[in-house]
């Protein structure tokens, strides 16, 4: 009786993850009875990073460790083992190396790039706004963080860049729960979460219809002063945006007239309770 092809599949791969340990331990023996010189080590482990075999470069960088830990190029390694990994999509592992370097070596000369390490580590591995959103929050922290301990440094403008995504995702989900709350008649819950983008994320792509869906949401509940405010607010931050237009469409509707003169900063300060 042939066997289930399940099975022989199954056996397939544990052979050859069996062989790829197998022969990952023998070039481990044979790196570890091979005592060379420091710079002959990074060097080696550089090209076989140039080549894509980041496997043997990882081991390498590792022996460069061992073989000479308190070197200069030790610490050296630990960065590049981190980026070696990262290479290889092990986000895990790149953020375990760059927080050893971190530990290890806090103000050396190689911590920005390590802290950029586990920022875009982490930004890599953000999910779509129908998700938990958990990762996206812990690159948020990682990213200001680069920011803030190394504004002038290389890494700060892609940093940036990626921490305003960061944000616009944050902002779209919180859309996307407040309009699920809006179809389900929870308003006020809806208000709150419009109300986060507005004051979290105004800078987002997110913030006009924000807005609109405040004025929505506050003349569903008869609160016309509130929807007024969120109405201003958007005609005179957006006042060529197809949300205002619509926004001025049913507030006109309901007989509300609006002053759209007031600066930004008064009206949400109206609009959010305790705004500075």
């Amino acid at each position: 009786m042939k066997p289930a092809k399940p099975l022989a599949l199954a056996l397939i791969a544990v052979a050859v993850s069996l062989t790829a340990c197998q022969n990952r331990e023998k070039r481990q023996r044979e790196l570890a009875y091979v005592e060379r010189p420091v710079e002959q080590l990074y060097n080696q482990a550089g090209r076989e990073l140039d080549q894509h075999d980041y496997e043997t470069a990882i081991l390498l960088f590792n022996e460069v460790e061992r073989q000479h830990p308190y070197s200069e190029w030790a610490r050296k390694a630990m960065v590049m083992t981190a980026y070696a990994h990262y290479q290889r999509h092990d986000y895990d592992e790149t953020i375990s190396a760059a927080q050893r370097y971190i530990s290890l070596h806090p103000g050396g000369s190689e911590a920005a790039y390590a802290y950029y390490l586990i920022a875009i580590s982490q930004f890599e591995q953000i999910v779509d706004v129908g998700r938990d959103q958990g990762m996206t929050v812990q690159t948020k922290a990682s990213l200001q963080d680069v920011l803030r301990r190394f504004p002038d440094s290389k890494y700060a403008r892609d940093a940036q860049v990626k921490l305003d995504m960061v944000n616009d995702q944050l902002a779209g989900k919180e859309m996307e729960v407040g309009r699920w709350y809006l179809r389900s008649n929870q308003t006020l819950a809806a208000i709150n979460r419009f109300r986060t983008v507005v004051k979290e994320y105004d800078e987002t792509s997110h913030s006009e219809e924000a807005l609109y869906r405040l004025v929505e949401a506050y003349l569903s509940l008869g609160m016309r002063p509130q929807a007024t405010e969120a109405a201003a607010t958007l005609g005179y931050n957006y006042p060529d945006s197809d949300w205002y237009r619509m926004a001025y469409q049913l507030m006109t509707s309901e007989g509300i007239m609006m002053d759209t003169s007031a600066p930004k900063r008064t009206l949400l300060q109206k609009l959010i309770p305790g705004g500075k």
